[in-house]
């Protein structure tokens, strides 16, 4: 756990893999920093998760798709979204090229 910090200082350089910092953790509570340089889920992968999820695209665009949608959602910076649990979604795209910044709070439904 992070105690104090910088949403946007420490980041990452371009890597294969999204990077995935655990800022907070509770029971039922768990805030993450996720920063993605062009990844996107692996086709046919969808993540189904127990718990909800709120997300917020703080720098960056991406693509979220939910298979219970015909398309993706775009998301800029400020977007956010809320994930129900069990709801079916994936990261569609993130800009190669370009550093996209994730705040992710988990949370026990």
């Amino acid at each position: 756990m992070t105690p104090y910090g910088n949403l946007f200082a420490n980041l990452p350089e371009r890597t294969d893999q999204e990077q995935f910092e655990e800022l907070l953790t509770r029971p039922g509570l768990r805030i993450e920093r996720i920063v993605s340089t062009g990844q996107c889920s692996p086709p046919d992968f969808w993540y189904d998760q127990a718990d909800g999820e709120w997300v917020v695209l703080l720098q960056g665009e991406a693509e979220l798709r939910f298979a219970d949608e015909e398309g993706p959602r775009r998301l800029r910076p400020g977007d956010f979204v809320a994930i129900a649990p069990r709801r079916r979604h994936r990261v569609e795209s993130t800009l190669a090229g370009q550093t996209t910044i994730w705040l992710a709070i988990h949370f026990a439904a």
